[in-house]
């Protein structure tokens, strides 16, 4: 379900009222079995194409959407059928794809979400805490007997007179040389390294490159980008260092544990988190890894490094930015949280 640019204007659009008529509600009684629904993408990465069990149950619906543009339709199946838990088979990018797609189908009122790590990347499991051999089978076992973790999207909305309905839902954003860092996790992909052992040496590759570099490369030389804190729009703070129009590296999420036990929001945890470099000196880059650890947090905005959370900002950026993994174009985005959602977890 992934191309390599997801252009806005290519969001499958849905009618939202329609698809509100067709939601199913039903009090399960006690004792019944849950009524299921998978979203099975056969590309991801751990899938391959494996057959998957559909003998499981008979309230057990699986859907195989071929793109994107399916999505709607097998969403707006399930949320008919009034399931009781919503299993994404697939990695970060499946999550995001069904949480955009979803939205105007089932609003606010979204079931139980359960997140089979089967891709490249599984950022959203490792904060759920869901193993990495997690079974159909154990979600639906989870969703009377294990726990429940509470998340809310990030949101990101197109601005503009031709925007209209053009959302995307995800939970990790970055942009500048988080983007170039993207492109540098794919070779890593290729070298077999995957989760946190891709994210650790995407961090390494991105450290080196930015120790050695001159502010004219792009893993120094970041994006041109505005960013404007909260619905009162006020400009970000800026260090000063290097030129004030750009950020060497923007990252948002939120995500409360990251893969490979990074923390770049420092003590922040709950809500929407911005981290942000400006183009700050070798030096402080080779404090980096103590910043990212955790370890280090006086004096960081004098360097150049802004770590706070918002309620929601506007990005203007004149480059792409990366949302869990896959790159959109430049433009004027406003940048919030979605409605809180409740992961099944062992």
């Amino acid at each position: 379900m992934a191309t390599p640019i997801y252009e806005f204007a290519q969001i499958p659009r849905v009618d939202a009222a329609a698809a509100a008529r067709t939601r199913a509600g039903r009090v399960r009684k006690a004792g019944e079995a849950p009524t299921v629904g998978v979203i099975y993408n056969p590309r991801s990465h751990r899938n391959l194409g494996a057959d998957f069990d559909c003998g499981l149950s008979p309230h057990v619906h699986i859907a195989r959407p071929g793109d994107r543009s399916q999505l709607p339709a097998a969403l707006a199946d399930l949320a008919a059928r009034g399931i009781d838990l919503l299993v994404i088979n697939g990695g970060d990018g499946t999550v995001r794809d069904v949480l955009t797609c979803g939205r105007p189908i089932f609003g606010d009122d979204w079931p139980a979400i359960a997140v089979l790590p089967k891709g490249k990347t599984n950022a959203l499991t490792v904060d759920l805490g869901v193993p990495d051999n997690w079974t159909l089978q154990d979600a639906i076992t989870a969703l009377d007997h294990g726990g429940r973790v509470w998340r809310r999207p990030i949101e990101v909305t197109a601005l503009g007179e031709d925007s209209g309905l053009s959302r995307v839902s995800g939970f990790i954003l970055g942009a500048g040389a988080f983007t170039t860092a993207t492109r540098a996790g794919q070779s890593a992909h290729k070298l077999g390294a995957f989760n946190s052992l891709a994210v650790g040496v995407t961090t390494a590759w991105v450290l080196a490159q930015s120790l050695f570099a001159s502010r004219a490369n792009p893993w120094r030389q970041g994006a041109r980008m505005r960013i404007l804190l909260g619905p009162g729009e006020v400009p970000m703070a800026h260090s000063g260092l290097g030129d004030p129009e750009r950020r060497q590296i923007l990252f948002a999420s939120t995500l409360e544990r990251l893969p490979a036990g990074i923390r770049p929001f420092g003590l922040l945890k709950s809500g929407l988190k911005l981290a942000a470099l400006d183009q700050i000196s070798r030096r402080t880059t080779a404090l980096l890894p103590l910043v990212v650890a955790g370890k280090l947090q006086n004096g960081l905005r004098e360097r150049g490094i802004h770590q706070l959370a918002a309620s929601q900002f506007t990005l203007s950026i004149d480059d792409q930015f990366i949302l869990d993994g896959e790159a959109f174009p430049a433009g004027d985005y406003r940048i919030e949280q979605g409605p809180e959602l409740a992961f099944v977890r062992p």
